[in-house]
């Protein structure tokens, strides 16, 4: 096990993700007495080290749900990234007594921290808001068969199954299928003007006083956002700058091996960063 540990703390997810899967899947799955006794050190004696060893070694099954998730066209990186998070969790919330294995506690909190990444990011716009939605989401997800559109009978099973409304499920089926689409479509070939939301909204540059007023509002939230960034540290705003501003933006685990910290430092730190700029921007607006 402790050479396992040292290796692990030199990878990443985001680093060589197959080197990482093999790295932690050589690491020894604990049997009930070790965990037991690991988990009952952190449980009552606070014993950091124990948390240490039962996180380590359950990072494979992380992995493994992570890999199920793979449908859904996001790094496997960042899904293990988010799933070590609910890992971490679980480990400080398991309790001993209760008499279950931690790997059946634990997948409650992974799961739920790769849903939550898995909606933030899957669309521009939120696919699911409510919790009855994103439970319908991923039920549904998980039991279509094929990626035409379903039929009456496949829609009133599914409904059954879940507990739903048939039209509830149409209109999930719908959202899930449906893309993000540009808010000014380009000229194609025939110069003509593809669909797009634009050319049904009302053209409010034709009204000289909200032309003014709008560049008014765009130059003073331009200020307000400058001013706000002035007054973070270097490092906060170097950040943002790398993972939101840029061309190219950088991810957690690139900012992380570059300033030699966790890729969830550097969540935090984003976290902040940004908690600051909106409370700057409001006090002044």
């Amino acid at each position: 096990m402790g050479t396992s540990l040292r290796v692990i703390e030199h990878l990443s997810p985001g680093g060589n993700v197959n080197a990482y899967v093999q790295t932690v899947g050589a690491i020894p799955i604990l049997n009930a007495d070790e965990e037991r006794e690991l988990a009952e050190r952190l449980f009552y004696q606070q014993d950091l080290e124990a948390a240490r060893q039962l996180v380590i070694s359950h990072l494979r099954f992380v992995v493994h749900i992570a890999k199920s998730y793979s449908g859904y066209g996001l790094p496997l990186s960042d899904l293990i990234q988010e799933g070590n998070v609910g890992l971490m969790k679980a480990v400080k919330r398991f309790d001993p007594s209760v008499g279950v294995r931690l790997v059946s506690f634990a997948v409650h909190w992974i799961k739920a921290e790769m849903h939550e990444f898995i909606l933030r990011n899957w669309r521009i716009v939120k696919i699911a808001t409510t919790k009855a939605q994103r439970k319908l989401f991923f039920n549904l997800r998980s039991q279509k068969k094929s990626i035409n559109w379903m039929n009456n009978s496949e829609v009133e099973a599914v409904a059954n199954d879940l507990g739903v409304d048939a039209q509830v499920v149409r209109q999930m089926e719908g959202r899930m299928a449906s893309a993000d689409t540009s808010f000014d479509a380009p000229v194609n070939d025939d110069d003509e003007i593809a669909w797009s939301p634009s050319q049904y909204l009302e053209d409010e540059e034709a009204d000289p006083a909200m032309r003014l007023e709008a560049e008014n509002w765009e130059v003073t939230s331009q200020q307000q956002l400058v001013s706000a960034m002035d007054n973070l540290d270097e490092r906060s705003r170097e950040i943002l700058n790398r993972r939101w501003l840029a061309d190219e933006k950088a991810t957690l685990h690139e900012l992380a091996a570059e300033y030699q910290v966790s890729a969830e430092r550097i969540r935090q730190l984003e976290k902040n960063a940004m908690k600051k700029i909106r409370e700057a921007i409001t006090l002044v607006a």
